[in-house]
């Protein structure tokens, strides 16, 4: 149902002249994302998503432009995002979404405020990372087939992903020139284009390089153009993010009946096996590529019941129920 229309009338753009068109806006933040910030086109169409719906919503409010959001529909449209029965943490998403268009735009000089800086989506719920247990894991790289080209890679692809941590997009973008097995490092371009170095340890060594010399060859001659991506499909062209979760599935599929495995859980699993092994929260930052402590910090709690869960087992006294009047 719209809102009042007299409740519209403070703007927050310094002038009634709109100067853009909605799609005008939406493209100037399209090649924002893009260039400047070097975000992939999952993200950005993610984020160009979330305010298309927004401009819905305010065509259904009887406003025109983007530019004339006001801090009451903004929190009009939470309520609404709410009520609909979103979950907090896509509400959250949703909104910061916003919140980071309208920065470009304050930013641009299109409009004066941010009316999503004072909206919050609330509370919401801490979702521990799943993790894939380590007979899981072993599981997985038993199922392979190393015995063909594809079986190669896809060991290869394992042991990267697992040994490195690194994002399923950084793999995908992984260069022949970009490991190093000298120095036994992999450099890696995350989030923004950032590059950093990770470590690899022998295991993800000896399996590249397996793939290498009888393997991504094979795949390569599939293909009329050269390519220096390391990781190739069964034509021969770069590994997609997606082809990467359908060479998952099928590696699962092989595996285990019941286990469902998604790419970003051997990122969470490389985190959560360093610190169940001692290693230092910081250390597995840098490794992460986090530039916040507190993204990884996550982690220790799936760390704390792994603690809690050896505590049990191995404490004397755990085992022996309590007598009353006992503390």
């Amino acid at each position: 149902m719209p809102i009042k229309r007299s409740a519209l009338n403070k703007r927050l753009t310094h002038t009634t002249e709109e100067r853009y068109s909605n799609q005008e806006l939406i493209e100037k933040y399209h090649d924002y994302l893009q260039v400047e910030r070097g975000y992939s086109e999952y993200t950005i169409l993610n984020y160009i998503n979330d305010i298309y719906e927004f401009r819905d919503f305010l065509a259904e409010n009887e406003i025109s432009n983007l530019t004339k959001a006001s801090l009451m529909l903004s929190k009009h449209y939470n309520y609404k995002l709410a009520k609909h029965g979103f979950k907090a943490t896509t509400i959250a998403r949703k909104l910061s979404s916003l919140r980071g268009f309208y920065r470009f735009m304050v930013a641009e000089g299109i409009v004066d405020e941010n009316p999503f800086n004072e909206v919050s989506a609330g509370k919401r719920e801490k979702r521990l990372p799943k993790q894939i247990y380590y007979d899981e894991m072993e599981a997985l790289f038993e199922s392979i087939d190393v015995s063909t080209p594809l079986g190669k890679r896809d060991y290869a692809m394992l042991e990267v992903l697992y040994g490195t941590g690194i994002r399923v997009s950084e793999l995908c973008g992984i260069k022949l020139e970009d490991v190093d097995y000298y120095n036994k490092i992999i450099s890696v371009y995350g989030k923004g284009s950032k590059e950093r170095n990770v470590p690899m340890h022998d295991n993800v060594i000896a399996a590249l390089k397996d793939y290498l010399s009888f393997g991504r060859s094979e795949l390569l001659a599939k293909q009329k153009e050269n390519t220096n991506i390391l990781f190739l499909n069964f034509r021969g062209g770069p590994l997609t993010t997606r082809g990467v979760r359908v060479v998952l599935n099928d590696i699962t599929d092989k595996a285990s009946e019941t286990m469902k495995v998604t790419p970003h859980m051997f990122r969470h699993s490389f985190a959560t096996h360093l610190l169940d092994n001692g290693a230092d929260l910081r250390s597995v930052q840098e490794l992460l590529g986090h530039v916040n402590l507190s993204t990884t910090q996550i982690y220790t709690h799936v760390s704390r019941e792994k603690l809690s869960e050896e505590y049990r087992k191995f404490h004397p006294r755990s085992h022996i129920k309590p007598t009353d009047g006992e503390e």
